[in-house]
C-alpha cells in the first residue's frame, strides 16, 4: 500500500485501561492496520506518560488523549477503548464537536465519572497498600486479587497471562499515589443519551457482574448501540480471545 493510499484510510484510535499501556492492543493493531491508520495511545500516568503529573480522572485522561490525537493530526477517528479507555471514548464522543469520533468500540466500559463498585474498592485497596507497603506490593495485590484478571490467573503459564502480568509490573502507579482531586464529572447519563454514532459494546461472558451491569446501562442509554458477549472470556476479551473479538469488530467497522 502506497503512502497516499494509507493516508486515505480512516483512523482507529485505541486506548487501554488502568495499570495497562498501549501494548494491550498489539494484537489488534497488527490485524487492523490493513484497513485503518491505527494509533494506540497511553493514558495519562501510563506507558510513555508514566511520569506525568495528575490529577488522574476521566476528564484529565480524556484531555490527555485528545491532545495526543491532535498532535498526530487526527481530526476524526473510530475509537476503541477498554475499561477506563472506553470511558475516555464515551466522554470525547459526548463532549467534543460532532465528527471527532465516528464510531465507538467499547470493551467492558465504565461510565465517565463512575467506575463499578468492585473497581472502586480495589483502587482504594491498592492505594492503601502503596502508601503502607510500597508500589511493588500494590502491583502484586492488583494482579492477584482483581476480578478482571481472574480468568488469566486461572492459567498463569499461558503467554496471555505472563505478558499481561508483565504489563502490570511495568506500571509505575502514579494514579494510585497522586492525591490531587480530579475534576468532577457529575451525572453522565444525559450525555450518553445524546451519542448518536454507532457503538459496539462487548464484555467477556465471565466478566464480573458489576462490569456486565454497567455495560448494560450504557447500552440502554446510548440509542445506537449494540452489545455482545465474548464466550469464555473474562475482563479483557480482546487480549484473551483476540480472534473472536477481532472478527466481531471487523464486522462492525466494515458495516459503517
Amino acid at each position: 500500500m502506497s503512502g497516499t493510499e494509507k493516508d486515505s484510510l480512516p483512523w482507529l484510535v485505541m486506548v487501554h485501561g488502568m495499570s495497562q499501556d498501549r501494548r494491550i492492543f498489539d494484537r489488534q493493531a497488527e490485524v487492523f492496520s490493513d484497513t485503518h491508520r491505527v494509533l494506540a495511545l497511553d493514558l495519562l500516568g501510563h506507558g510513555e506518560a508514566s511520569d506525568a503529573a495528575g490529577p488522574f480522572g476521566h476528564i484529565e485522561f480524556s484531555a490527555h488523549i485528545l491532545g495526543q490525537m491532535r498532535a498526530h493530526g487526527v481530526t476524526h477517528a473510530r475509537f476503541w477503548g477498554t475499561h477506563t479507555g472506553a470511558a475516555v471514548g464515551l466522554y470525547l464522543a459526548a463532549t467534543e464537536p460532532p465528527g471527532l469520533i465516528d464510531a465507538l468500540v467499547l470493551e467492558a466500559p465504565v461510565i465517565p465519572g463512575r467506575n463499578p463498585d468492585v473497581a472502586n474498592e480495589m483502587i482504594a485497596r491498592v492505594r492503601r497498600v502503596a502508601a503502607e507497603a510500597g508500589m511493588e506490593e500494590a502491583r502484586r495485590v492488583w494482579w492477584e486479587e482483581s476480578c478482571w484478571f481472574e480468568t488469566m490467573r486461572a492459567d498463569p503459564e499461558t503467554r496471555r497471562a505472563s505478558e499481561q502480568r508483565r504489563i502490570v509490573e511495568d506500571f509505575k502507579g502514579r494514579p494510585w499515589t497522586d492525591t490531587a482531586s480530579p475534576a468532577p464529572v457529575g451525572d453522565f447519563g444525559p450525555a450518553l443519551s445524546r451519542i448518536a454514532i454507532p457503538v459496539l459494546i462487548y464484555n467477556g461472558s465471565l466478566d464480573h457482574r458489576d462490569f456486565l451491569r454497567l455495560a448494560a446501562e450504557i447500552d440502554a442509554l446510548t440509542p445506537t448501540s449494540e452489545s455482545v458477549l465474548i464466550d469464555g472470556a473474562g475482563g479483557f476479551p480482546a487480549w484473551e480471545d483476540p480472534d473472536q473479538v477481532n472478527q466481531r469488530v471487523k464486522s462492525f467497522l466494515g458495516n459503517l
